[in-house]
């Protein structure tokens, strides 16, 4: 009896030294996963732009000549009514004033060949030829006094000056851009160009995401307001732009690089399963794996890729929206094999 209980105290001790079991070593390879979600079934699309005032005017003289002045440079915010540039007049007023007195003269004519007409002196086909005259010259002298009003240009509303196209002393042509004003009156827009591929796609009033490299993580909404029906010959894609809303505090300019994401209106007529793009393994073509969720084991499943956008896949088949899958870890998987999931929210 008295060595039974120094046995019974040496076993107590060893029990109580033994290392304990690890609880998670049959518990399976830990993966991330998360559920397949339902987007829509055509891609958005994707392309880069130019932000620029709603209204930019290319402001140029009617008529040609030298420059006089130009009052204004770049960047520089003006008024409306304010005077920009302007034109030598020494000619423009010299064609102004012939006009004036040819048609001077004519009325004169006129008048002496109606008091010549009314005493029978000259027939009414003179006086009919002498008033076609005086209207004639009429016409050129008011044509003479537009072109000298045209040889000034002036802001047509508030705004900035984007860019200044001549120079002072320059001998420019008819209707040749000399100053581009940007008015923010009316706000901002996107301008871009894209493929016949993409142009297909759009259509006026589609939903846009815009994000700027000036505001990096900020969107701004905004939808599709002009698209060309013809390619620009320089490049053969078509110009397209998109009115964005900006809260009053933001700060813009012209020249701002954008990123648009356009979602077509009908992308929603029909759906799709999405799914990480982590998620996919070994892949052929449009044929992939990827291992769905069957309570603590991993079941490699084959599905078909309709498109990638972006960090999401669209499935045409394979899965279901509201499918559990592995969306990390997935590699390293063999069909069957028991996982520890961690949920995480996929889109």
């Amino acid at each position: 009896m008295k060595y039974l209980m120094p046995l019974t105290l040496v076993l107590f001790l060893s029990a109580c030294g033994a290392a304990p079991s690890d609880p998670t070593a049959d518990l399976g390879t830990p993966v991330r996963t998360g559920i397949a979600s339902s987007g829509p079934a055509i891609a958005s699309l994707k392309t880069n732009g130019v932000v620029a005032a709603r209204d930019e005017m290319r402001l140029s003289f009617k008529t040609g000549g030298i420059i006089r002045r130009i009052t204004v440079q770049e960047g520089q915010p003006v008024k409306q009514g304010q005077i920009l540039a302007e034109l030598e007049l020494t000619e423009i007023n010299a064609q102004f004033q012939q006009a004036k007195q040819m048609a001077d003269k004519s009325a004169r004519d006129l008048e002496r060949g109606e008091r010549l007409h009314a005493d029978q002196v000259i027939s009414l086909e003179a006086l009919q030829n002498l008033r076609t005259q005086a209207a004639v010259t009429a016409a050129a002298r008011d044509a003479a006094r537009f072109n000298l009003g045209q040889s000034t240009i002036v802001a047509t509303r508030d705004g900035v000056i984007l860019r200044q196209l001549a120079e002072e002393r320059e001998l420019v042509p008819p209707g040749q851009p000399v100053i581009v004003l940007g008015s923010s009156e009316r706000g901002y827009v996107v301008r871009a160009a894209i493929s016949d591929r993409d142009l297909v796609r759009l259509s006026v009033g589609d939903r846009a995401e815009v994000r700027l490299d000036a505001y990096p993580g900020q969107v701004f909404t905004g939808k599709v307001h002009e698209v060309s029906a013809a390619a620009d010959p320089r490049n053969g894609l078509f110009p397209i732009e998109v009115r964005f809303d900006v809260p009053a505090e933001t700060k813009l300019a012209t020249g701002f690089i954008a990123k648009l994401q356009i979602t077509p209106a009908t992308a929603n007529a029909s759906s799709l399963t999405y799914i990480p793009i982590a998620a996919l393994v070994e892949g052929d073509g449009n044929k992939a794996q990827v291992f769905v969720v069957d309570g603590a084991l991993a079941r490699k499943r084959e599905v078909t890729v309709a498109f990638i956008d972006g960090e999401a896949v669209a499935l045409a088949s394979g899965l279901t929206a509201g499918t559990a899958l592995v969306t990390e870890g997935a590699l390293y998987l063999v069909d069957g094999e028991r996982i520890s999931p961690v949920t995480t929210e996929t889109n």
